[in-house]
């Protein structure tokens, strides 16, 4: 493994566009216009991989977000948006998927700064699949359609018929993940169906959010269908959750935060989609081809450190490959490149934060206590910015707090398994069931073993598989709804049922 914790001069590296941005006095973006907050109180922006503060934001309130939500709900019931016929939705979600991807290069620069993910990382994955995703929807928005109903009285009678309606006010919270991608994958459906949107983006990484605001804006957008928000989750995330003028909430963050949301919903009963957290199982059968097995289970808890809800945390492999598949993993592990994530040679930058890197470290010292071997890593990498080394544990007791939470970091927990009941068993064996993948070459067992395992997704020799088509959510804990496909339209959307007496 090679560690670089040197510093990066931003001014050199950084595109103008993004050097622009993080030297701009952040403000809210609310009916069209960019309006500070109703509080003076800033959050700071950190550099993750260096600790130091690179801007600040609005720790916006309650007030910013019933101005917010009020601008919403007057989008939603006059001026252009609610005359604009589907496909002039469409086009704007084209343009504004456009404008994205002629910003491709700042914006996967803003979105490794201010998580600390490799701007590599960003420059595949989170850049390219807001585009597509905008694209997707862009086509739905013109296809909402309702069905004529074959009511069982006598023909001619009555004409029965449903529509389908936007839900109303949105509110979207994202978490600091992928902030970029996931506000867009949140957004981009509700936009479809002809809803209006505020959104919170996570108070640690609100950089690229502000930034998609301004090309909104020059999308043409009508004022108050997009509106951002930022603030901290107690606060302006709570409001926002809790708001009577608010239909529906799409969030996506953690199980416990999950239950919040739930519960501030009840106040008017607000439709509610929740993305959580996940403990991914990968099972790997003796057939599988071990060097495609090695690889993909490395990057699927690797990848992004780890901060990722459907990461492979869990590596459920058989006996009689036990010893080859660790070996392998520890390989890829010790020869990867830990570095600040705009240094397109970074493979494993810092976690988002110092509270997350706590988190994580108390999570590796628990599990050193409770008996788990660490085959490598299981330490924090340096004493400035928050790396934690890349780690695999064998021997993880049942109970642990290393194999039963979620860890958001990487960190890969392996247990064994001698027949295909007790890999499905101890896959199953979660209060999770959002990701999951089985590596074998037998046709038959692979889907046998994914109808078995209790997940939203399985995928077969591969993980961390996502498509704009692909219906991504999980069972259990791990959520409720659809984030992609046409379900995820259905989410944002109320069906009317109609009824003539001819």
């Amino acid at each position: 493994m090679t560690f670089d914790q040197v510093s990066i001069d931003l001014s050199s590296v950084l595109h103008e566009t993004a050097r622009e941005h993080l030297a701009r006095t952040h403000a809210n973006l609310i009916g069209g216009v960019w309006r500070a907050p109703e509080t003076d109180e800033r959050i700071p922006v950190v550099d993750p991989a260096t600790g130091q503060v690179i801007a600040s934001i609005p720790a916006s309130g309650a007030p910013d977000i019933d101005h917010a939500v009020a601008a919403a709900r007057t989008a939603l019931e006059t001026g252009a948006w609610p005359a604009m016929p589907g496909h002039a939705r469409g086009r704007l979600l084209r343009r504004l998927a456009e404008l994205i991807e002629a910003e491709a290069g700042p914006l996967a620069q803003l979105e490794a700064l201010d998580t600390g993910r490799p701007v590599f990382e960003c420059q595949i994955v989170d850049l390219p699949g807001s585009i597509a995703m905008l694209d997707y929807m862009s086509g739905w928005a013109s296809k909402i359609e309702g069905e004529t109903i074959p009511v069982s009285l006598p023909p001619g009678t009555f004409h029965a018929y449903t529509e389908r309606e936007p839900v109303g006010v949105v509110g979207v919270i994202v978490p600091w993940n992928y902030p970029l991608e996931l506000a867009i994958w949140r957004i981009a459906p509700a936009l479809a169906a002809g809803c209006t949107v505020v959104l919170k983006p996570a108070e640690q990484t609100s950089l690229t959010a502000l930034r998609l605001g301004a090309l909104i804006e020059r999308a043409g957008f009508p004022p108050g269908v997009v509106n951002i928000v930022t603030g901290y989750g107690a606060t302006a995330g709570a409001a926002l959750a809790g708001h009577d003028g608010v239909d529906a909430v799409s969030f996506t963050g953690s199980t416990v935060t999950g239950r919040a949301i739930v519960q501030a919903a009840t106040g008017n009963l607000k439709r509610v989609f929740l993305e959580l957290g996940g403990k991914s199982p990968m099972v790997v059968m003796p057939d599988a081809d071990l060097d495609q097995a090695i690889a993909g289970v490395a990057g699927a808890i690797f990848f992004s450190s780890g901060q990722i809800c459907t990461a492979g945390s869990r590596l459920i492999v058989h006996d009689a490959i036990h010893d080859r598949m660790v070996d392998g993993i520890r390989r890829i592990a010790e020869g990867l490149k830990v570095g600040h994530g705009l240094d397109p040679e970074t493979r494993l930058g810092p976690l988002v934060s110092d509270v997350q890197l706590g988190r994580v470290l108390s999570h590796l010292d628990d599990g050193a206590r409770e008996g788990a071997a660490y085959v490598t890593g299981g330490h924090r990498l340096g004493t400035g910015g928050c790396f934690v080394a890349p780690t695999i544990a064998t021997d993880v007791a049942p109970h642990a707090r290393l194999l039963r939470e979620e860890i958001f970091g990487p960190v890969l927990c392996v247990q064994r398994f001698s027949d295909a009941d007790m890999a499905v068993r101890l896959a199953n064996d979660t209060p999770y069931g959002l990701h999951a993948s089985v590596w074998t070459r037998d046709l038959s067992t692979a889907h046998l073993m994914a109808r078995r395992i209790k997940a939203g997704n399985v995928c077969i020799n591969t993980h961390n598989f996502f498509d704009p088509a692909f219906p991504m959510g999980g069972y259990k804990q791990s959520g409720w709804g659809r984030a992609a496909g046409h379900a995820a339209l259905e989410h944002y959307t109320e069906m009317k049922g109609i009824v003539a007496k001819l």
